[in-house]
């Protein structure tokens, strides 16, 4: 079972109030359902989004509903479910011709969206791919209204026309896991953040690792070209113009020309007298540098 639908099952298992299921039947049945002549049909793979809008419509309505389950054959065996609505058919289209305006208050606009997700969301799952939810419509005035609830809750959503429909979408990680949060989704909200933290922290590591590397890198080049300088200075005989503690420090750098300027201050104040950091290190090889450029400079 994928993570939308574990996500769904949950979500379809939440309890809410008699005005809470109207709204959120209202969503399930503008995105859902189909309207014609004297019947309503909705077509579900999901069995317990099918048990809620049939306890929705009962609860509402007090009507009976026709359940077909059909078993597909396609790729793989899965069953369908077919919820077919003949009674006052045209009453549910009146009573559930709510305004997009008439939802006002946090708990509307909640159970509005959680009936747009369980009509029309997904959400990838953390663990195999990367954060992506969302929402996709026929109409483009559908999008609006789903996209401006969401903005209502300050999610940065965004509409995207893809072939001849529109998705409403969400790409951070921290918005996603506050839209689950928001549709109140508990559990599957703990395995989301579960797998964002060990995500996180991952990438932290590996971008820890990487610059470990780098600084490695960066050490071995530094160390060699000052190891280029000091040969320079003893082949052209000028190492007797450095003062003692800069012929310590380059005597050292030869012996370990991988060290970086930290590591070569340790070894050098644990083995002498001369007691130096990283900064000192720092300074006695810009005399050394500066001294073979002179020299160079001269020589031309």
């Amino acid at each position: 079972m994928t993570f939308s639908a574990r996500l769904k099952e949950e979500i379809a298992s939440i309890p809410v109030n008699i005005m809470e299921a109207r709204i959120e039947l209202y969503a399930l049945l503008r995105f859902d359902g189909k309207f014609e002549n004297n019947k309503i049909t909705i077509t579900l793979e999901n069995a317990s989004i099918a048990r809620r809008i049939y306890k929705h419509v009962k609860e509402i309505f007090n009507i009976n509903i026709k359940v077909i389950v059909r078993n597909q054959k396609r790729f793989r065996v899965k069953q369908i479910y077919i919820l077919e609505l003949n009674e006052k058919v045209n009453f549910i289209k009146e009573s559930l011709e709510l305004k997009s305006d008439y939802i006002e208050t946090k708990e509307d606009m909640i159970s509005f969206l959680r009936g747009a997700f369980l009509a029309t969301g997904s959400i990838t799952d953390p663990s195999t791919s990367g954060y992506h939810l969302e929402f996709v419509f026929h109409k483009i005035s559908d999008a609006k209204l789903v996209d401006k609830l969401l903005k209502s809750f300050n999610f940065d959503s965004k509409i995207l026309k893809r072939s001849n429909r529109y998705m409403v979408y969400i790409k951070s990680a921290e918005e996603i896991s506050d839209v689950i949060k928001l549709l109140g989704a508990i559990n599957s909200l703990f395995y989301f953040e579960d797998i964002r933290i060990y995500r996180d922290h991952k990438n932290m590591v590996n971008r820890l690792n990487n610059c470990e590397i780098a600084n490695q890198e960066k050490s071995l080049t530094t160390g060699m070209k000052q190891v280029e300088y000091i040969n320079y200075l003893k082949d052209n005989d000028l190492m007797s113009l450095l003062d003692e503690n800069s012929k310590i420090v380059c005597e050292y750098r030869l012996k370990y020309p991988e060290s970086s300027y930290t590591e070569l201050a340790e070894i050098i104040s644990l083995e002498t007298d001369y007691k130096i950091g990283k900064s000192g290190i720092n300074h006695n090889f810009i005399k050394v540098k500066n001294l073979v450029n002179k020299h160079k400079n001269m020589a031309k």
